[in-house]
């Protein structure tokens, strides 16, 4: 076989919703004047070295996966200026409310998507990420679903080849059974290795955590979020 394999490779259906609420005036507006700005063009090559996506020097680079409103991607943005993030979210009203966030905060150092997020994985070029954060994502509770959640052999493979040696995959869930399905695939993967060093590492959020709608829903119902960490070996 002959050329890239990534183009050859087949995306999967993406499953969720893109529409929901109708859109404010504000989140419209947003839209409409910062999307086609700060949208990665997946039409053109991705930069190499990927820090020159973004106008101002970075050191690190992130990618978060279904940021929802953004409350995480832009506290890390604004509280690490010196890292260039790229956040993916195909939910448009998620989408609209980020952008008004971000336009009121001046932050320059975000990128986004607002399909689905293989496609730029695909896109990335081969070890240029440092960070990998998939937090709270649908969980497809229900067995026959199971197919659908992020974490996956393929995606994994995605992951392995996007990620700096050393870099990191980090995947929040309060979700017993996508923790569990997480932790299987990872320890299985000679490519990761599973970074907690006590027995309740798992409970304990990443420094600077600043929490999210979601862990807050899921504390308020009684149920224990994970935090897992992954090295790229």
């Amino acid at each position: 076989m002959t050329g890239d394999p990534r183009k050859s490779r087949a995306t999967e259906a993406f499953f969720g919703r893109r529409k929901g609420k109708h859109l404010r005036d504000a989140q419209a507006a947003a839209i409409a004047a910062m999307l086609p700005s700060i949208a990665v063009d997946l039409s053109k090559p991705a930069p190499e070295p990927l820090t020159a996506l973004w106008p101002m020097p970075v050191m690190r680079t992130r990618l978060e996966i279904g940021f929802g409103a953004g409350e995480h991607l832009l506290y890390r943005a604004a509280s690490e200026p010196d890292t260039g993030f790229i956040g993916v979210e195909p939910f448009v009203t998620s989408m609209g409310k980020m952008l008004v966030a971000l336009d009121e905060q001046g932050l320059r150092n975000v990128r986004v998507y607002d399909d689905d997020a293989t496609r730029v994985l695909d896109w990335l070029p081969d070890a240029s990420l440092d960070r990998i954060d998939l937090l709270y994502p649908d969980p497809w509770p229900k067995r026959r679903h199971w197919k659908r959640r992020f974490v996956g052999r393929v995606n994994l493979d995605r992951f392995a080849r996007v990620l700096k040696p050393g870099g990191e995959f980090c995947f929040a869930s309060d979700v017993d059974t996508y923790v569990n399905w997480t932790l299987s695939h990872l320890l299985a993967d000679p490519r990761f290795e599973w970074m907690a060093r006590t027995a309740d590492d798992w409970r304990k959020p990443w420094a600077g955590w600043p929490g999210t709608r979601y862990e807050a829903k899921a504390l308020r119902e009684g149920r224990t979020p994970a935090y897992l960490t992954f090295r790229r070996l």
